[in-house]
C-alpha cells in the first residue's frame, strides 16, 4: 500500500532508509554537513573472543560482525541506539531488573564517529529446547493494580517456570505494561525482577507519551526504560522479532489529541525488518511479538462491516509478505480476549490478558480467565497453551449448565478459550461418546453476569461481554445421569470437565 504522510516525513528525516540500502545513511547528501551519518565501530565478544556474524543495527541499517567480532555501521544521527540481535547460545543481556539491555545509546552530538561494543555471556544450557511466556496487557492504572499484578501473576509465573524444568526461559511483556500512567513502569520493572526471568518488552498504546507532537516522541519514556521499540534475537532455531505497531499521530501542543492511535508499521521499520529477515534462512521458525494484532476478528463477531483501525495493522499485508518464506507466528495482545487466526497469513495468536477486563474481575470479556500464554520450543517445533493465573495448567475450559446461555435455552455450553479448528471437543453421556460439540459464536455466561449493563463492572462500567467463537454447545438429555467433556488440543493433550446437569 502507498506510504502515509507520516512514513514520507520519517523517510525524509531518516535519510532514505525505506530504500533498504545499507550504505545510504553514509552517502546521502540530504543530511548536510552537520547531520552526516555517524560511523559507529565496535566489537561483539564472548569468553573466547570475537563472535562472527552478529547483526548490529541502529534500527535503520543492519550490518554484521566479521570473523573477529568487529563491525562498522553508518548510523543515522537521529537514531537513539545502536543494538545487536543476540544470537542463539548466549544470554539476553539485562538490566538489574531483568529487562533486556542489548543496546547502547548513540550520542550523535560528539562528532561523526562513535563506538559501541558488546560482551555476551553463554547460556548455561543448550537452547535448542527453550520456552517463553507472553504476558499481554498487565495494564495497571494505579499502584494498587500494579501491586495486584505482583501479588497474583508473579508467583504464578515462578511456579510455571519451575514446572517447565531444565530449559532456558524468557518472558515477553506484550505491551500496555501500564495504563497511561508511565510512572508505573518502575512497578512493572519490580515485577520482572521478582519473576527472575530476562524479559523483552513491546510497546503498547497505553505506554505512550500522549503529549508528544508526533509518533517518534510518543515512546520517549518507554525508550528510557526499555530501549528500542523494535529489535530481534535468536533462541535455538527460532528467530524472534519484537515490533512497534502502535502509531500515535500526536497532540496539538496543548495536551489535546489530534486523532486516536491505530495499528501501523512505518516504512523505516519495515525496511529494517526486510534487512533483518534477509539474514535468516528460509524455512526457519520466525516468531513476531507485538501489541496490536494484525487483524482482530471482533468486528466480524459483532456483525460489523469493517475492523476498527485500533484493532488491526493497517498495512499487515507488507508484514505477511516479509514473513512468507518462513514458518511464522505472530503473537499479540491488546484486545483482552483469546483468539487464533490463520486465514490469510501466518498463524496469529491473540493472547488473553494478565489483567482480564482491566482488573475488574477474574476474566476477560470473552470469558477467557486472566492469564498468559506459555510456549515451549523443541528444535523447530513450537507448542503452546494458555495458563490461567492461580489455576493448574490443565484448566483449559469452563462449563455451564443447561440454559446458562439464554440464546440456547435447551443446551449446555463449554468455553474452551484456547481452542482452534484443530481442537477436538466431544461429550460423553453416562460414559458413552455422544458426538462432537457444536462450535458457535456467542456470549460467555459468566461475562454476561459480571459485565453486562451500565452499572458494572467496577470501576470500568464501559466493559461489556464480547461475542466469542470459542464456545461449544450440546443439547440437554434429560435421561443422562453424567456428562463429561473432553477437549483435545493439536499437540495431543486432552482436558476434561464435567458440567452440571442442573438447569442454570
Amino acid at each position: 500500500m502507498p506510504p502515509s504522510r507520516r512514513d514520507f516525513l520519517k523517510y525524509l528525516g531518516l535519510t532514505g532508509a525505506a530504500l533498504s540500502v545499507p550504505s545510504v545513511a553514509a552517502a546521502s547528501p540530504r543530511l548536510g554537513p552537520d547531520r552526516r551519518a555517524v560511523t559507529v565501530t565496535g566489537r561483539v565478544t564472548g569468553p573466547e573472543g570475537g563472535i562472527e556474524g552478529v547483526p548490529v543495527t541502529d534500527g535503520v541499517t543492519v550490518t554484521q560482525t566479521d570473523g573477529d567480532g568487529r563491525y562498522e555501521l553508518a548510523a543515522s544521527p537521529r537514531r537513539p541506539f545502536v543494538y545487536l540481535s543476540v544470537p542463539s547460545g548466549y544470554r539476553l543481556p539485562t538490566h538489574e531488573t531483568g529487562t533486556a539491555r542489548f543496546y547502547e545509546p548513540l550520542d550523535a552530538t560528539s562528532g561523526d564517529t562513535a563506538t559501541a561494543s558488546f560482551r555476551l555471556a553463554p547460556l548455561e544450557r543448550d537452547d535448542t529446547q527453550h520456552a517463553f511466556l507472553f504476558l499481554a496487557d498487565p495494564q495497571a492504572r494505579t499502584e494498587a493494580e500494579m501491586q495486584q499484578f505482583r501479588d497474583e501473576t508473579v508467583p504464578d509465573v515462578r511456579k510455571t517456570v519451575q514446572a517447565i524444568g531444565d530449559r532456558p526461559v524468557f518472558g515477553v511483556g506484550g505491551g500496555d505494561l501500564v495504563f497511561d500512567d508511565l510512572s508505573l513502569f518502575s512497578g512493572y520493572e519490580q515485577a520482572v525482577r521478582q519473576m527472575g526471568l530476562p524479559f523483552v518488552q513491546a510497546v503498547g498504546n497505553h505506554d505512550l507519551n500522549f503529549d508528544a507532537p508526533g509518533d517518534p516522541g510518543s515512546t520517549a519514556t518507554f525508550r528510557r526504560h526499555f530501549g528500542p521499540e523494535y529489535y530481534s534475537f535468536d533462541r535455538g532455531a527460532v528467530h524472534y522479532v519484537v515490533l512497534d505497531d502502535v502509531y500515535w499521530p500526536g497532540s496539538d501542543g496543548f495536551g489535546r489529541e489530534t486523532d486516536d492511535y491505530h495499528g501501523h508499521l512505518d516504512a523505516v521499520q519495515l525496511a529494517w525488518l526486510e534487512q533483518d529477515l534477509g539474514l535468516v534462512e528460509e524455512g526457519r521458525p520466525v516468531v513476531v511479538l507485538t501489541h496490536i494484532p494484525p487483524l482482530s476478528t471482533t468486528y466480524q463477531r459483532r456483525g460489523e462491516a469493517s475492523p476498527s483501525v485500533r484493532g488491526r495493522i493497517g498495512n499487515r499485508a507488507a508484514l505477511y509478505d516479509l514473513l512468507a518464506p518462513f514458518d511464522a507466528h505472530i503473537i499479540s495482545g491488546h484486545v483482552h480476549e483469546n483468539e487464533h487466526r490463520s486465514a490469510d497469513g501466518p498463524h496469529e495468536h491473540v493472547v488473553g490478558t494478565v489483567c482480564g477486563a482491566w482488573w475488574t474481575g477474574p476474566i476477560c470479556y470473552d470469558g477467557t480467565p486472566k492469564g498468559y500464554a506459555v510456549y515451549e520450543v523443541n528444535g523447530d517445533s513450537v507448542e503452546w497453551r494458555y495458563k490461567t493465573t492461580g489455576r493448574a495448567a490443565d484448566y483449559q475450559m469452563r462449563t455451564y449448565p443447561v440454559g446458562a446461555d439464554p440464546e440456547a435455552p435447551d443446551e449446555w455450553v463449554a468455553n474452551v478459550w484456547d481452542a482452534t479448528e484443530d481442537w477436538t471437543v466431544v461429550w460423553y453421556e453416562d460414559g458413552i461418546r455422544t458426538g462432537p460439540m457444536a462450535r458457535r459464536v456467542g456470549l460467555d455466561p459468566m461475562s454476561r453476569r459480571l459485565h453486562a449493563g451500565d452499572d458494572q463492572p467496577t470501576p470500568h462500567t464501559w466493559v461489556e461481554p464480547e461475542p466469542t467463537a470459542h464456545l461449544y454447545y450440546a443439547p440437554a438429555n434429560p435421561d443422562a445421569n453424567r456428562v463429561r467433556v473432553e477437549a483435545t488440543d493439536p499437540f495431543g493433550r486432552t482436558y476434561v470437565a464435567r458440567p452440571s446437569l442442573d438447569r442454570g
